[in-house]
């Protein structure tokens, strides 16, 4: 494997998790705004209908954020196809025997 494609999947193995890594931090902070908003409403003694556009919102952003993810796993998997077609990098075998010190794309998720 080439200086310049190992450089380059290293950086890949690096991006790739914390992309992923970042999508489960915004659905954790939707999901916690969420929560604080139906708290506060219950705290207020507010009705139901207080801040019922603000949750739908909420929620469809999260699940915006969901598909988000799963594209994000869908390109993870096509760079390791990629990988295995353009640099001969066989996934399944251990990086020693495949001859590069790069871990495998598969193994960060």
């Amino acid at each position: 494997m080439s200086e310049n494609i190992a450089a380059m999947a290293a950086r890949l193995h690096r991006d790739v998790p914390n992309a992923e890594g970042s999508i489960d931090d915004a659905l954790i902070a939707v999901a916690s705004l969420t929560t604080s908003v139906v708290m506060a409403r219950r705290a207020i003694g507010a009705p139901a209908k207080t801040g019922q556009g603000t949750i739908i919102r909420l929620v469809e952003a999260q699940m915006s954020l969901v598909k988000v993810s799963g594209s994000i796993l869908r390109a993870h998997n096509e760079l390791a196809e990629i990988g295995k077609e353009t640099a001969g990098y066989d996934l399944r075998e251990c990086p020693s025997v495949a001859g590069t010190k790069v871990v495998p794309l598969s193994s960060a998720a």
